[in-house]
């Protein structure tokens, strides 16, 4: 009987090991998860300020950016290796293993190539929102004419083509919100609630920004 009653023992205090163990393992695993997501936005923060400062400073001289797109941003140097990817290094990935998209756009009237796009790609909502209400420029001297969240169908690549320096804004709607220095009806930095509403639960959120 004794030693029946000291093996009981012996699995209950095996079981409650276990069971701390369970605990600490799914709260270091969430710990970890929340730290690596922070780390990413961080790096997606880092990464966009310099792409756009290379590729302004880089186009100053020529007055618009004509012939820009992501093969030749990556032909230029001003994109970072560890952003290169792909077949012949011809693919950009965003630290969320998303495609990065970089295209001349328009800045007053159609056909004037006076910006360009910069398009982030498969991004989780957390993410989406976070750096959606950055800080990107609230002046025109920043050189930002817009900033966008929602999906590749309404915000994607292309899709601000026609949203010329001086634009009010979109009110936010479901995979959409754009924001603009100054805007009227949405102005930077982009609400959170804008980008809430804007960016869709999962990993298939846009982020855009237009810059010239």
């Amino acid at each position: 009987m004794k030693y029946t009653n000291e093996n009981g023992r012996s699995m209950v205090e095996m079981l409650g090991v276990l069971a701390i163990i369970g605990v600490l393992s799914v709260g270091g695993i969430a710990g970890y998860s929340k730290a690596m997501n922070k780390f990413k936005i961080n790096k997606t923060t880092d990464q966009v300020s310099m792409l756009v400062a290379n590729l302004r400073t880089m186009f100053s001289a020529q007055g618009d950016y004509a012939g820009l797109d992501s093969a030749q941003a990556i032909k230029f140097g001003v994109v970072p290796d560890d952003m290169v990817s792909g077949t012949n290094s011809s693919t950009i990935t965003n630290a969320f293993g998303g495609e990065v998209t970089i295209a001349a756009s328009d800045l007053q009237k159609e056909g004037d190539n006076g910006a360009f796009e910069l398009v982030y790609e498969n991004l989780s909502q957390e993410a989406c929102v976070t750096i959606a209400t950055g800080d990107w420029g609230s002046g025109q001297a920043s050189g930002l004419v817009a900033i966008a969240a929602g999906t590749e169908t309404n915000v994607g690549s292309g899709k601000l083509k026609t949203v010329y320096i001086g634009n009010k804004g979109t009110a936010a709607t479901e995979g959409k919100a754009i924001a603009t220095p100054g805007g009227g009806t949405a102005s930077t930095p982009m609400s959170v609630s804008n980008a809430v509403t804007a960016c869709s639960a999962g990993s298939a959120n846009v982020v855009t920004w237009k810059y010239y």
